[in-house]
């Protein structure tokens, strides 16, 4: 038995005595507990405490949400995208490059695509603190995230998991439970619809103004209805973006008159929206205008 579990069997009645009224909610005051007890307790409508080190996420508005205020060590987080390599990063960044700062290493066990080292220098990582570990079948993949986790060799392990079963990520929880670094599962999105053991749960895309849109579905806390909306330019471009440019949803006229003749081009593509400003063709300019 647990010490906390000892002092709460002290504090309650007997299972004998008239005292102790389960049926009333109002008569269990965790105030009148012991503190040590009281500190112990969680109730589902609070947001959880940390129960062990947090690592900030660089966004205070993420922050704010996260039980303990940061990315948490010694548990598993599991970050969904449709877009698995790229988003990552931007939400990441600041976690990792804190890492690297204090001397540790990044482990990146199976990214979709080769790291650019010259972009993760932008971003403030050193790529001599970065290991990557090319692991193509599903067991290798997950081997490998269970010797790193066992080890606590590193900072922070990064692993692109997208064949993972549920049985698996449990066993990866109750692993990263005795790891102090942050452990990061990156999933595609459609496993949100999944059961998942992941103490945390994130699901993240792109915005049209260069925000990542970020919703937690599940955290130790109350459900999270609203979608976090997280600045994050990437870093190539923080210096080459004019202020008009910074603001691609500026660019999009409203109320346009309801005219077939008139033709709206945005072109965007892929993430790194490349947005060019309205081009408005009107029959009128071709009419002849008698003299």
């Amino acid at each position: 038995m647990s010490p906390a579990a000892t002092l709460l069997a002290d504090a309650l009645p007997s299972a004998g005595s008239s005292a102790l009224c389960v049926n009333s909610h109002a008569s269990f005051v965790p105030s009148a507990l012991p503190a040590a007890v009281s500190a112990a307790l969680w109730r589902g409508d609070q947001l959880g405490s940390a129960v062990a080190r947090v690592y900030p996420s660089g966004f205070e508005a993420l922050d704010a949400v996260l039980p303990g205020g940061g990315w948490p060590g010694h548990s598993l987080t599991e970050i969904l995208t449709a877009h698995s390599g790229s988003l990552e990063w931007r939400l990441l960044g600041s976690l990792l490059r804190d890492v690297c700062a204090a001397g540790r290493s990044v482990v990146l066990l199976g990214p979709p695509r080769q790291p650019h080292v010259p972009g993760l220098r932008l971003v403030g990582l050193s790529d001599k603190q970065l290991v990557w570990i090319q692991a193509e079948t599903p067991a290798e993949r997950l081997w490998s995230a269970e010797q790193l986790i066992k080890a606590n060799a590193c900072g922070a392990l990064i692993a692109w998991l997208p064949q993972v079963r549920a049985e698996q990520i449990r066993r990866l929880q109750v692993l990263a439970a005795g790891c102090e670094a942050p452990v990061l599962v990156c999933r595609p999105a459609s496993a949100a619809q999944e059961s998942s053991a992941a103490p945390l749960r994130l699901l993240a895309r792109t915005g049209l103004d260069w925000e990542l849109l970020v919703d937690v579905f599940k955290r130790k806390g109350p459900p999270l209805d609203a979608t976090l909306r997280l600045p994050s330019v990437p870093a190539g471009l923080q210096s080459i973006l004019t202020p008009r440019l910074r603001l691609p949803s500026a660019l999009r006229p409203r109320d346009l008159p309801r005219d077939p003749a008139r033709v709206l081009v945005i072109d965007r593509e892929a993430e790194h929206a490349l947005v060019r400003t309205p081009v408005i063709a009107s029959a009128e300019r071709h009419r002849t205008v008698p003299h």
